[in-house]
């Protein structure tokens, strides 16, 4: 669901201070969504608040990009206001799932905000360079999940001499950020570093040299939140299967450090991690271990809740003497993924290199084939009842 938000224009006035939700259904594509990364669908439901003093300014332009007002609710009132041609409400799982923050800012309207900081994460030894950022969020409002991405604009012009697109990148922080203030987001990024084919000079990508290059006190261009496919579930009994390579950590650092850091722990007293965590974790050497102080902090102090099982490439031989991939040891834990899988409240994540896809799904064939289930039928059925999230590049 395509979720935006009207800002400002508030009245001096007790009703202009009040705020509306307007349920419409019918909006297309426009000049202005079409430059997004993602596409609105021509069906559904898209929800609006607006402030009462700009209420006929927005229905105006909702009439103008197609859309029909089907519902209005003040917020905060149980009671709705029905428009002419008023739906039903929506069921309570769906308007849950509304509730998660999508699109509060554009690429025409970016937020600014400012480098916190910027650290090395790839330890001496290691290829390549690796950042965590951190961001400052004040005077704005953009609010995030565990498993949201936001959008970066770099600065500089193109080759075309056009301002550079937005880039996605998965969140590193809990939505209460790393100061857990409620005030910052944190991002992990690579520089990407390739060989021209045709000439052999190294290429270095254009928006993540800009930010593993940002100063602390440089000010960002952010869109977003966006992406509802690798949130966590609300569950603290569920079980929650990861596996990553590389800058795919990003969301499942979130995600452990809200089921397990004490800061965090003490911030949502409604959600106490119980079930068990499991990350598999992919990369190159052991210096290119992203967060590992932290990570075998967390496992040393919650063995009984978080496994954590590295693949290091260039270091570890897997059963046939080559390197060693995330999809191997998979493979040699196979079966007790399946069985682990098999129970109603685990959820499985993958995370970064879309290669690795295939070898996962290779070895959990062969574990399900043992106890006569096919694997591909399973997943599906896992896909539907939302408990297999795929985020891949």
């Amino acid at each position: 669901m395509y979720n935006l938000t009207a800002a400002g224009g508030t009245a001096n006035t007790i009703s202009g201070n009040r705020l509306f939700v307007y349920e419409v259904v019918g909006f297309h594509q426009n000049s202005e969504t079409s430059q997004n990364s993602y596409q609105l669908r021509n069906s559904g439901k898209t929800l609006i608040t607006v402030p009462y003093s700009r209420m006929n300014q927005e229905m105006r332009r909702i009439t103008q990009r197609g859309g029909k007002i089907v519902n209005i609710s003040p917020v905060g009132d149980g009671s709705a206001m029905p428009s002419s041609q008023a739906a039903s409400p929506a069921p309570a799982k769906a308007k849950a799932k509304s509730a998660v923050p999508v699109n509060t800012y554009r690429p025409k309207t970016p937020f600014i905000g400012k480098c916190l900081s910027n650290g090395e994460l790839v330890r001496e030894g290691g290829i390549g360079t690796c950042r965590h950022l951190i961001f400052d969020l004040s005077g704005g409002d953009l609010r995030y999940f565990e498993g949201q991405s936001i959008g970066i604009i770099p600065e500089g012009l193109d080759k075309n001499g056009k301002p550079h697109k937005l880039r996605l990148y998965s969140i590193a922080s809990t939505r209460h950020g790393d100061h857990v203030d409620d005030k910052t987001v944190s991002l992990c990024v690579r520089q990407l570093e390739y060989k021209d084919p045709e000439t052999g000079e190294t290429v270095y990508g254009v928006c993540s040299t800009y930010l593993c290059n940002l100063q602390p006190g440089a000010d960002i261009k952010i869109t977003g939140p966006v992406g509802k496919e690798m949130l966590l579930p609300e569950d603290p009994n569920a079980n929650i299967i990861m596996l990553a390579t590389g800058t795919g950590i990003a969301p499942f650092r979130a995600f452990l450090w809200r089921m397990f850091k004490d800061n965090e722990r003490q911030k949502n007293p409604d959600y106490q991690f119980k079930g068990l965590a499991w990350l598999v974790f992919g990369v190159a050497t052991t210096p290119n271990v992203l967060y590992k102080e932290e990570l075998e902090e967390l496992q040393h102090r919650y063995p009984d809740n978080f496994r954590l099982t590295y693949a290091i490439s260039r270091e570890q031989q897997n059963p046939e003497g080559g390197r060693m991939y995330i999809q191997h040891r998979v493979a040699e834990h196979a079966d007790t993924l399946w069985e682990l899988i098999q129970k109603e409240n685990t959820h499985t994540y993958i995370c970064g290199l879309k290669g690795m896809e295939g070898g996962i799904d290779e070895a959990m064939t062969a574990a399900a084939g043992r106890s006569g289930v096919d694997w591909s039928d399973y997943q599906r059925q896992m896909k539907r009842a939302g408990r297999w999230h795929v985020e891949t590049y």
